[in-house]
């Protein structure tokens, strides 16, 4: 069987090019440490990758909604933490209030204190997150909780769903519906407390109806405290959980797309020595002649 010398040199040229391609593979998957380097290297590797790189996009987006989360949900209930802080203040108060013993001078110097506690209380209500929406007026975070002139609650009840995990969302928000009608309350006992001459009699139903009220806002609001600090309970433990599959996900890419550099050595190896014997071949039949043949 005669080989062209068309043919030959075609032959010689491609072993070369698949040996260098060799090499420089070999060469290239030890410099970068990755053995997958393109997606023909292992379709079924670089599937995998692709699966652990999406579930590791969707895990970080995840991770970042829960620290912003946590964030808010701890701004929430530091300022609940505040209006309970102030309920209770206002509490001993009224309870004062309600001594008979009072004097009308007594009743009127009390009005002082029930007015700046009003005054932080409504600030307290309408208190606004580091983007400018307000922390308990539900989804119409856009409206003041509730309105300083009519004690009107501006906002809602509905909750803003933040996604956490996978089919799990955790609320971010808790509302303030009944502090309106309460501060209202408490504007019209100061009105009447601070009257000149006020009498204790007169005044002691109004102060009695206001301490049950009262407390019914301070059940609410430690309520709300709780719902807040469960959540967060919440999140440290799916953060926790994603870091871990976080973790497991990454040293699973890493022994899927590493490179076996004992293999990859002895592949460069074998690579090399092909070149140079192919090379060292090809130079020599390239020598050759017809005349070498008759001699």
């Amino acid at each position: 069987m005669r080989i062209s010398s068309n043919q030959y040199h075609n032959t010689m040229i491609s072993s070369l090019q698949v040996a260098n391609e060799g090499v420089n593979q070999a060469m290239l998957q030890m410099a970068t440490g990755q053995r997958i380097l393109k997606p023909s290297d292992d379709p079924i590797g670089t599937l995998r990758l692709s699966r652990l790189s999406r579930d590791e996009a969707a895990l970080g987006q995840y991770r970042d909604n829960i620290t912003a989360l946590q964030s808010r949900l701890s701004t929430s209930e530091a300022t609940l933490d505040s209006i309970q802080g102030d309920l209770q203040s206002l509490r001993d108060l009224l309870v004062w209030a309600a001594d008979g013993g009072n004097t009308p001078s007594d009743l009127n110097a009390m009005s002082g204190s029930l007015k700046t506690l009003h005054d932080s209380l409504l600030y307290l209500a309408n208190s606004k997150n580091a983007e400018g929406r307000y922390l308990f007026s539900g989804t119409a975070s856009d409206q003041p909780t509730v309105d300083p002139t009519t004690y009107a609650f501006m906002g809602n009840t509905q909750t803003q769903p933040v996604a956490v995990a996978d089919d799990t969302n955790v609320p971010a928000n808790v509302s303030l519906e009944t502090m309106g009608a309460f501060l209202q309350q408490l504007n019209t006992l100061t009105g009447q407390l601070s009257t000149p001459g006020v009498s204790p009699g007169a005044v002691q139903p109004n102060v009695q109806a206001l301490l049950g009220l009262l407390d019914q806002q301070l059940g609410s609001v430690a309520g709300k405290i709780g719902q807040l600090g469960g959540r967060q309970n919440v999140l440290t433990t799916l953060d926790n959980n994603q870091a871990s599959v976080s973790q497991s996900n990454q040293l699973s890419a890493l022994q899927i797309g590493k490179t076996d550099y004992a293999e990859a050595a002895t592949r460069l190896n074998g690579y090399t020595l092909a070149l140079k014997a192919t090379q060292a071949a090809y130079g020599k039949v390239s020598e050759l002649s017809l005349f070498d043949v008759i001699r």
